[in-house]
């Protein structure tokens, strides 16, 4: 194991399990935990899906296709800045060729 990777405990429903990681992602990743149980408990809690093992899967869909929205969202926000940067610079390449005509 890396000397820079430390030993982390994570509760996930009720289960502990022990991650290596980077201290620098030591916060997300304790964030993600909690949210991840936060998310089984809910799907458990709700009665409609049983089994640790499905309650899992489901949960690692649920975010996965979250993740993708927000990738999705964030390519189309890309898209969208660098169309008005290219407008603008257009526009200021315009008035610069304008005052040296002038």
């Amino acid at each position: 194991m890396n000397q820079k990777f430390q030993p982390i405990s994570l509760t996930i429903m009720g289960k502990e399990y022990k991650i290596a990681c980077d201290p620098e992602e030591r916060d997300t990743l304790v964030r993600s935990a909690q949210q991840l149980d936060e998310k089984m408990r809910k799907m458990r809690d709700s009665g409609k899906i049983s089994g640790p093992d499905r309650i899992a899967v489901m949960a690692a869909l649920n975010l996965s296709h979250e993740l993708e929205s927000v990738k999705n969202q964030n390519a189309l926000l890309n898209q969208q800045l660098s169309e008005c940067l290219d407008h603008m610079r257009n526009k200021i390449e315009n008035v610069l060729e304008n005052q040296q005509t002038e």
